[in-house]
């Protein structure tokens, strides 16, 4: 394999980058070599060297700071535990003002097509941070895959842990969005999750 071939294998794996759009950022990249390259190279030594996991909810942090500031912060409401797939969901959930609790990355979802199954996710860890909560909140994205993991959660919590109160994020319209562009799944769910 030559190396344009290599470089752009590379760039598809990264999650959001198709195999096409991994070809042209490689030959961007290959075209630019001193500048664009140098940067990214530098950069990705840069987050390999200082950056990694946080131990309890999988963020990415700086390895000074482990666990991370959201799980060292002592303000936060340590009953309730917000389960994402990626750890990006943490920094949009945040930015919603609106939940103080603690937060666990399961690190994908149950997806037979693209080879992810139960052992890709951080299963054991989920189940022993839950032990010490009162509600866990199953904050997914709203495909048939993380339907499907959330559920096959909802059911090992509630066996594991009956007194457990075990929550989803209501689903329903966009803000800025006509009832018009809505499918039928997410207009049914607006209207079983409406609020007085």
């Amino acid at each position: 394999m030559d190396a344009l071939h290599q470089l752009a294998a590379a760039l598809a794996k990264l999650p959001g980058i198709g195999r096409r759009t991994a070809e042209r950022l490689a030959v961007h990249l290959a075209r630019n070599p001193t500048s664009v390259a140098h940067d990214v190279a530098a950069a990705l030594d840069t987050a390999r060297r200082e950056l990694t996991a946080c131990q309890q909810c999988g963020s990415v942090t700086p390895k000074t700071e482990n666990p991370c500031r959201l799980c060292a912060d002592a303000r936060r409401d340590n009953t309730i535990l917000c389960v994402v797939e990626d750890p990006a969901d943490i920094a949009l959930i945040e930015r919603s003002g609106e939940y103080h609790g603690r937060y666990f990355a399961l690190m994908g979802k149950i997806s037979p097509l693209r080879g992810e199954g139960l052992g890709d996710l951080r299963l054991p860890a989920l189940l022993e941070r839950a032990a010490t909560m009162q509600e866990v909140l199953l904050a997914l994205n709203s495909d048939v895959e993380s339907d499907a993991t959330a559920s096959y959660l909802r059911h090992v919590l509630a066996q594991k842990y009956p007194q457990l109160k075990i929550t989803r994020l209501a689903l329903g319209i966009p803000a800025g969005s006509a009832i018009a562009f809505s499918d039928p799944v997410t207009l049914g769910r607006a209207i079983r999750g409406r609020t007085s």
